[in-house]
């Protein structure tokens, strides 16, 4: 986990272990997000009515952490399986795809900025649909672009050089919580696999979005 040739919250590189779990292959879509809502008279994210961000197959955005923890709640208690907000740990794994120390989900080559990621190209004032991305080899598709991701951590850049190696799952207390993922928003549409951002829990940006774990 992390990289010693990457930011500085991402040093030191360390080995870390997580338990089997289950990641969406997909970030939570706005039809998705539209049946928490109906079930719970929930307020609509801060975007819901913009067509730039609610058709039905892009990822829902403009929730803050608090409400994407809020649906994990929900889709527990309507499966009966705790669905949860994912750890910095399973969220880096789970992006490599099974390739052991690559930099992106499909390897260390740099990104294709073609299609919809290509500079000046159409959409770039929005997250693409979600089915618009090939799968890395653990079949999951956007973990190095479209939103950043809410994870279930506090994020603090010195925590790796005191984290334990078995199931990390970040600082006690902080004032962010990290995020996985690049965005659409940004120059650079895709993110390394060891890349951390993080945001103040409040905030609801139009590139901020998440993806549901589930305990095996």
């Amino acid at each position: 986990m992390g990289d010693d040739h990457g930011r500085f919250d991402e040093r030191p590189a360390h080995p870390a272990r997580v338990d089997v779990f289950l990641l969406g292959r997909y970030p939570v879509t706005n039809s998705e997000y539209a049946e928490y809502l109906t079930a719970n008279h929930a307020e609509e994210p801060r975007f819901w009515l913009d067509g730039r961000f609610n058709a039905s197959h892009q990822p829902v955005v403009g929730v803050s952490w608090f409400e994407a923890e809020a649906y994990c709640v929900w889709l527990s208690e309507l499966t009966g399986t705790r669905h949860r907000l994912p750890t910095e740990a399973e969220r880096e794994w789970a992006a490599r795809g099974g390739l052991e120390g690559a930099r992106y989900p499909w390897g260390d080559e740099e990104p294709a900025l073609v299609g919809p990621w290509a500079p000046g190209a159409a959409g770039q004032d929005r997250p693409v649909l979600v089915s618009n991305a090939a799968p890395n080899g653990f079949g999951l598709c956007h973990m190095a672009d479209n939103v950043h991701e809410w994870c279930s951590d506090w994020w603090d850049p010195s925590y790796y050089a005191v984290a334990p190696s078995d199931n990390p799952a970040g600082p006690l207390t902080g004032w962010r919580r990290a995020s996985r993922g690049g965005a659409w928003r940004h120059h650079l549409k895709f993110s390394r696999c060891s890349a951390r951002s993080s945001l103040a829990p409040r905030f609801r940006y139009n590139d901020y979005g998440f993806r549901v774990a589930m305990d095996c």
